[in-house]
């Protein structure tokens, strides 16, 4: 018997026709790493092809490159946590930013200077991991108000409770009530519209590794010479190497969360937070306290977007509150809708493919060909169109080029629709989810060469 389970990411093996069938023959585990993996190398040969065609340097294109895996990691973070809410357990969470929020200026709060100066906001000045671990506590929390009074409805009505809460929780931060505020004789506060201030995160976290005692003044451990040797020789300035090492950070989050979420789904535990999205009134006919449930998965779920809105915004060392619009909810249900709901792997591969192709694919494009051509561009559509009449494509293409960043909108419509007709499950197909994490296929007897059946006791059977 293999000892790989069947299922590892909370699907099972693919039907026929899906992307996962190619992969067949390998365990769970390595044909999705072979998926993610194939996604991100096609996202990067198609971004790093492109700049090299135009004349793009390779300086250009390695920060483009480190710029669509950031943003891939953040949102895998992101539509994993999604993923376990709606996929696994059926909770329709449209507030995903407003937990991100959270999560971001708790960890600001803490981290901050005690004494900023003028234009600062003071914190508590403690150090980034105790900060990190607050404001996924803080996310969670929260999670746990907004479940609580939501337990009763379901569907449509506690989406509408969630993005209500989002809302609450943004309106707040940015109030000028809490932009000051003194607690226990501290002063504390949240900024308001200006948002806080904190320690960048893209900078501590490459001094672990690079810099002596955490010290970049200080020079840097051998290790750390070797590399920077290394980069340098091909170019890349210090700040970048930084970067990708925040970045490579990143990516080590969404492998220790996919790990997690995987071990949950074929748990127990996830097995019954399937059968509650599938018909929650046969698991408490069964005798299961699906409140329970799901008061504990939608807080696992917000702790997980907090700590990725903490990374998110870490990278500059700056909260933005306009970075927890309602619309950022949107853009992570596209990835999931893009991967496929209910799957891990689904949910990686559709963070990557929506930064890669179609949130930063476009600016990108719009770079390259403002950078190599210079087009006339026409006033609006209507002038594009009637340039048309005259044969001069031009003017019309120039607006389509000088407006992709607000086209994609659009592109993101169309999509959805094709997926809706072709692909309503998303790019990787329907997955079967087996009820035990354990193979209970039946062995081939290495004598006969046939299926031998196994009887209760495990033993052979006699027919």
């Amino acid at each position: 018997m293999s000892d790989d389970p069947p299922e590892n990411d909370g699907g099972g093996s693919g039907v026929d026709g899906t992307l996962g069938d190619r992969f067949a023959a390998l365990p769970r585990w390595q044909s999705d790493l072979l998926l993610i993996v194939a996604a991100l190398l096609g996202v990067y040969a198609l971004i790093g092809g492109l700049g090299l065609v135009t004349g793009l340097n390779f300086g250009g294109i390695t920060r483009t490159l480190r710029t669509v895996t950031f943003y891939a990691a953040a949102y895998a973070l992101l539509v994993l946590a999604l993923n376990l809410h709606w996929g696994y357990t059926g909770l329709f969470n449209i507030g995903v930013a407003g937990f991100m929020a959270v999560g971001a200026y708790t960890m600001a709060i803490a981290t901050a200077d005690v004494d900023p100066g003028v234009t600062g906001t003071p914190g508590l000045g403690l150090p980034v991991p105790v900060g990190v671990v607050l404001g996924m506590i803080a996310a969670g929390l929260v999670g746990l108000i907004v479940v609580l009074p939501a337990l009763r409805i379901r569907a449509d009505y506690f989406a509408i409770v969630t993005l209500a809460f989002a809302e609450v929780i943004r309106l707040l931060i940015t109030s000028g009530a809490l932009r000051e505020f003194t607690v226990l004789g501290r002063e504390l506060g949240t900024g308001g519209g200006a948002g806080i201030n904190f320690a960048r995160l893209d900078t501590v976290v490459p001094s672990w590794i690079l810099y002596r005692g955490g010290d970049i003044e200080q020079g840097t451990n051998l290790f750390g010479y070797q590399l920077l040797t290394i980069t340098n020789a091909l170019g890349l300035e210090r700040t970048m190497v930084e970067n990708w090492l925040y970045t490579l950070t990143m990516l080590l989050l969404v492998v220790l969360v996919f790990w997690l979420l995987v071990r949950t789904g074929n748990s127990p535990f996830g097995r019954l937070l399937k059968a509650i999205r599938e018909d929650e009134l046969a698991a408490k006919s069964l005798g299961k306290d699906t409140d329970v449930v799901k008061i504990k998965v939608f807080v696992l779920g917000c702790a997980i977007m907090g700590l990725a809105g903490i990374f998110w915004q870490g990278r500059n060392g700056y909260v933005d509150p306009n970075a927890f619009l309602p619309i950022v909810t949107f853009y992570i249900f596209i990835a999931l809708i893009i991967g496929g709901s209910g799957s891990n792997t689904g949910s990686v591969i559709g963070a990557i493919v929506f930064v890669g192709l179609l949130l930063e694919g476009p600016p990108y494009v719009q770079r390259i060909v403002r950078q190599n051509v210079d087009l006339p561009r026409a006033d609006t559509v209507y002038d594009g169109v009637v340039s048309l009449g005259s044969l001069d494509p031009l003017p019309l293409l120039g607006y389509i080029v000088g407006e992709l960043p607000n086209l994609r909108f659009i592109l993101f419509g169309i999509i959805l629709i094709v997926l809706m007709i072709y692909r309503p499950d998303g790019l990787l197909g329907h997955r079967n989810e087996p009820a035990s994490p354990i193979d209970l296929r039946r062995e081939r007897s290495p004598n006969a060469g046939v299926t031998t059946p196994r009887r209760a006791d495990g033993g052979e059977s006699d027919e």
